[in-house]
């Protein structure tokens, strides 16, 4: 059954914004990547994303997205509904947190894609790392993109900040590739941009009609 969409609200951490027909730039980390007194300090910051980022690029915690075998596995949890519920554009997944660019599908909420993401493979991550225990933080952060130059801003973001750090070659698409490449170097991190198109044409009207453009065909 389809379920109606959320606009602003908040699940008492941070607050969240679901739409049909946005594409959403959203991260997620291990339950341990930030100690909790960093956390807490960073959420006052005015823009505590990018604050939020910078300490995480700093490898803090087990880091067990740095093993490919939980890597791949997070991978392709993220993949295995693209083009039914949602639409992913582009993705990264560095040792303690993962970025994705994700175009919620209608009467499919983003919380419930991100939880669904987050349950199925927190519980398959454990039987792999031989544990029990939280696996990932229980929030996550989304910003919603607001034209068409934001979403190109926040892919090249995706695509070249580990490359940035090191953890990635720099991506070469080649024409007609439905994940047009995926670089890994010691399982440091994981990679890949939808193509054809970029951008879907329903996100498209969405951006235009927030941006004052006329609407994509």
């Amino acid at each position: 059954m389809s379920m109606a969409h959320k606009g602003w609200h908040s699940r008492g951490y941070l607050p969240h914004f679901d739409s049909a027909e946005t594409v959403q730039f959203i991260t997620f980390r291990l339950f341990d990547s930030l100690p909790r007194a960093v956390a807490e300090a960073l959420a006052k910051l005015p823009d505590n994303l990018a604050k939020t980022d910078e300490r995480l690029d700093g490898g803090l915690g087990a880091c067990w997205l740095g093993q490919p075998a939980v890597a791949e596995l997070v991978e392709n949890v993220i993949l295995h509904f693209d083009g039914e519920r949602y639409r992913v554009l582009s993705w990264y997944i560095m040792p303690n947190h993962v970025h994705v660019v994700v175009e919620p599908g209608d009467g499919n909420r983003l919380g419930d894609i991100v939880h669904s993401w987050k349950s199925y493979s927190a519980n398959r991550a454990n039987t792999i790392l031989g544990r029990t225990g939280p696996f990932w933080h229980k929030d996550f952060f989304d910003r919603f993109v607001r034209d068409e130059g934001h979403l190109a801003r926040t892919i090249d973001y995706v695509e070249n900040n580990p490359v940035k750090l090191g953890l990635l070659a720099p991506l070469v698409h080649g024409p007609g590739a439905q994940v047009a490449s995926e670089h890994e170097r010691a399982g440091s991190a994981r990679s890949g941009r939808h193509l054809s198109p970029i951008l879907p044409a329903s996100a498209a009207r969405g951006l235009a009609r927030r941006s004052g453009r006329a609407s994509a065909p």
